[in-house]
């Protein structure tokens, strides 16, 4: 049985004033039926909000019995994941 793959665009600021919002419109990402892939490539920074917010959608993911990966994560947001010691969770314990 093969897992399906679905990716979605992230894009702009994850921030305090952003996050609201980004989390609202992505509740239907996760629906338990393979692995989601959130492409962080046009990310142009976050705050702890964000960094809040990246570890909700793999709590979502989880719950909903999926698999998430973060893909093209901008060297910022991996500073930020690595400073708070998040790297094994968020990127992969090769990071």
């Amino acid at each position: 049985m093969s897992v399906s793959t679905t990716t979605q665009t992230v894009s702009g600021a994850l921030t305090f004033e952003t996050v609201p919002d980004l989390y609202r419109n992505s509740s239907n990402w996760f629906d338990g039926t393979g692995e989601l892939v959130l492409d962080l490539a046009q990310v142009g920074r976050a705050d702890s909000a964000g960094l809040a917010l990246l570890i909700e959608w793999l709590r979502r993911a989880q719950a909903a019995n999926g698999t998430l990966r973060f893909a093209n994560v901008p060297v910022p947001v991996q500073t930020l994941i690595r400073i708070n010691g998040l790297q094994d969770a968020l990127l992969g314990p090769s990071s």
